[in-house]
């Protein structure tokens, strides 16, 4: 039986202690988080290791791999087995940067394929919140090529190549495999990328790791990765927008649309999962047959392709993620 999959399904979320993190993501949701320095939550994986397990409900406790095998399609939708197989292609995530992140790349799809047996890394980044004087970096202002990378990463002179935005709260940004890139101190992102944990760190600000160590660069597996076209053809910058935007990002890996606030329809597609971020207020869903299920400030809902259309009512932004 997939009744059990009509319903909203809400994932517990992992929570990441690391050494730039901090308690913005706690203050999002209104709740207690038993970690200090918490720079990531995870709200949807299906990266081994840290499979996302279902909160509540009939399906509590099954992890999100267990529903891909039970359900498959039905759970993904046709689009998303097609394209992806029998892997969940997305990761959500929420990051608190209290101080700069390092300047990382990932690979495309055939770099990770090659090296990880792994997907690649495109992502989508969305600024739930950012302090004055704030930015984010990413894309290249200044040609930069393989010759000149390695010195350039070494003396920190990359930074001077690297796009700097100022940061504001409800901009968008994609920031496709290749893409130098880094989240500024003081921005509250929700992130939606591929499924994939694949992270070359460029440069680090000459930081140490807890035991008083510089952090691990992978300036040689970064050279490979890199996107050196100038200017790239996938402007990275920011866009931001004051009302309901469908497609305000999309890729062949996911679709974003945004919801400035108010109600709007959503699942009822059997070609493609939806998911749901509850990144400017709290969120009503109205299924069906009138069933309301409450989203709190910072939480995130799956439905299932299987799920019939549901009303989301958003005091605020909402991000409706699906493949397309």
């Amino acid at each position: 039986m997939k009744n059990e999959l009509f319903k909203p399904i809400f994932f517990k979320p992992y929570y990441k202690s690391v050494i730039w993190g901090g308690d913005a993501i706690a203050a999002l949701k209104g709740e207690r988080i038993d970690l200090e320095k918490v720079g990531e939550s995870w709200e949807i994986s299906a990266v081994p290791g840290h499979e996302s397990v279902v909160a509540e409900g009939p399906l509590a406790g099954v992890n999100i791999c267990e529903l891909m095998a039970r359900y498959g399609v039905d759970f993904t939708g046709r689009v998303a087995a097609e394209r992806f197989g029998s892997t969940f292609p997305l990761l959500i995530k929420l990051i608190d940067a209290q101080r700069d992140l390092s300047v990382q790349v990932h690979p495309d799809d055939a770099l990770a394929a090659e090296r990880h047996n792994s997907p690649g890394k495109t992502e989508m980044w969305y600024v739930v919140a950012a302090k004055p004087g704030s930015h984010i970096y990413s894309g290249l202002q200044a040609p930069l090529s393989r010759e000149e990378y390695p010195a350039a990463a070494a003396d920190g002179s990359i930074m001077e190549r690297i796009g700097a935005h100022e940061a504001e709260a409800g901009q968008f940004y994609f920031i496709p495999a290749g893409t130098l890139h880094a989240i500024g101190a003081g921005t509250l992102i929700a992130e939606v990328q591929q499924t994939s944990d694949i992270t070359y760190r460029v440069y680090d600000y000459g930081r140490l790791d807890a035991d008083g160590r510089p952090r691990e660069l992978h300036t040689e597996l970064a050279a490979d990765a890199i996107d050196y076209r100038f200017p790239n053809p996938v402007e990275p910058t920011a866009r931001r927008y004051d009302s309901t935007t469908p497609g305000a990002v999309s890729c062949r890996y996911f679709n974003v649309d945004y919801v400035a606030g108010g109600t709007v329809e959503v699942g009822g597609n059997p070609d493609s999962f939806t998911i749901l971020m509850a990144v400017g207020g709290p969120a009503e869903i109205t299924g069906p047959d009138g069933t309301h299920t409450h989203m709190g400030r910072g939480t995130t809902a799956m439905l299932a392709a299987a799920a019939p259309q549901h009303s989301v009512h958003s005091a605020g932004a909402l991000l409706v993620i699906t493949i397309k």
